[in-house]
C-alpha cells in the first residue's frame, strides 16, 4: 500500500514526480489539493465499498451479492437525479442524504423480494439484484431525459476520480467511521450470516442488525457515488478472496477486506493513469472490466467446486 501510495501521489499529467514534491510553485499546490485528496479518496472508497460488499452477504448469505449487483448502487443513483429534479440547488450533504436513503429503500426491497421468491440457486440471487438495479437505472435514465438531466446523471455513472480535489471529498471521511462500526459489531454479522435461527438463538435483535447493516452499505455506496460515480465489483471480489485465505470470522477478516478494497481500487487508479498516459481511464471502466472477469471465475469456480 505504501508503494502505491506513493505512486499516485507522483503519477499524473502535466507534472513530474520532481514537481510535485517540490516545496514550492504550483507542483507543491497540485500535490496538496489534488494528488493528496485524491489517494485518500480512493483509499476511503475501496475500503467502504469492499466492507459493504461483505455485510451485503452476510445479510443476503450468498457470496455473489455485493452494492452493485444487489440494485443499491442504481438506487443511489435514482436518489441524485431526484435531488436534481426537485432541489437543484441542494448542498452535496443533502444529496448524499437523500441518495443514502433512497439507497436503503431499493437494498430493502431487494432482501424483501429474495424473502418471496422461489430461489433454486446461488445465482438467481444475484440475478434478481441486477434485474432490479435495471429496473432503477431505467426509471432514472427516463427521468433524465425527460427533464434534460441526461449530461448531469452521466457525471455519476462511471466512478472517475480525475474530478476529486480539496475541498470535495470530505465527505468520503464518514466512510471511516462507517468502517469502524462494521469491525465493532464483526462478531455479530459473522453470526447472521448463519441464518435467522442461529441468530436469535443466541440472542441478536436479527432485523435491527440487518437495518444496520443496511444503513452501513447505503451511506457508503451514497458518499462514494455522489463524490466520483460508481465503482463497480470491489464488494464482489475482495471479500471472496479474503475468505478463501482467512475463513468467514468477520474479527479476523474484516481488516484484510477494507486493507485490500483499498488496495484494488488504488491500483486500478492508477493502472488507469498509467496505460495511456498522459490521459487517463476512470477507476469505474477498470473494475467494470476487472469485476466482470473476476465474477466469472466465482461463478464457474463454484461450479467446478460442486461437481
Amino acid at each position: 500500500m505504501a508503494a502505491l501510495v506513493a505512486v499516485s501521489l507522483i503519477t499524473g499529467g502535466g507534472y513530474t514526480w520532481t514537481d510535485v514534491l517540490t516545496t514550492e510553485g504550483d507542483g507543491a499546490l497540485v500535490l496538496a489539493a489534488s494528488r493528496v485528496p485524491r489517494t485518500l479518496a480512493l483509499l476511503l472508497s475501496g475500503a467502504g465499498l469492499a466492507v459493504s460488499g461483505i455485510l451485503m452477504q452476510m445479510i443476503a448469505r450468498n457470496r455473489f451479492v455485493e452494492p452493485s449487483t444487489a440494485g443499491t448502487v442504481e438506487s443511489a443513483s435514482l436518489g441524485i437525479l431526484l435531488t436534481l429534479l426537485l432541489m437543484p440547488g441542494a448542498p452535496v450533504v443533502v444529496r448524499m442524504l437523500v441518495a443514502a436513503l433512497v439507497a436503503l429503500a431499493g437494498s430493502a426491497l431487494f432482501l424483501v423480494l429474495l424473502g418471496r421468491l422461489p430461489l433454486g440457486s446461488a445465482l438467481m440471487v444475484p440475478l434478481v439484484g441486477i434485474m432490479l438495479g435495471g429496473i432503477f437505472d431505467a426509471v432514472t435514465s427516463f427521468l433524465a431525459y425527460r427533464f434534460d438531466l441526461l449530461q448531469s446523471l452521466g457525471a455519476f455513472g462511471s466512478g472517475d476520480f480525475s474530478i476529486v480535489l480539496r475541498g470535495r471529498y470530505e465527505f468520503l471521511w464518514v466512510i471511516a467511521g462507517l468502517v469502524a462500526a462494521a469491525y465493532a459489531t464483526a462478531a455479530r454479522f459473522t453470526i447472521l450470516g448463519m441464518g435467522e435461527a442461529v441468530a436469535v438463538g443466541v440472542g441478536l435483535d436479527y432485523r435491527r442488525l440487518i437495518i444496520f447493516g443496511l444503513v452501513i452499505v447505503s451511506v457508503v455506496t451514497a458518499a462514494v457515488v455522489v463524490t466520483v460515480g460508481a465503482v463497480p465489483f470491489v464488494g464482489l471480489i475482495v471479500p471472496n478472496v479474503v475468505s478463501l485465505l482467512l475463513g468467514d470470522d468477520l474479527r479476523r477478516s474484516l481488516p484484510f477486506v477494507a486493507v485490500g478494497g483499498a488496495l484494488l481500487v488504488l491500483a486500478s487508479d492508477v493502472a488507469g493513469r498509467l496505460v495511456i498516459a498522459p490521459y487517463e481511464i476512470p477507476v469505474g471502466t477498470i473494475m467494470g472490466v476487472v469485476g466482470s472477469l473476476g465474477f466469472l471465475t466465482l461463478i464457474f469456480g463454484r461450479r467446478g467446486h460442486a461437481a
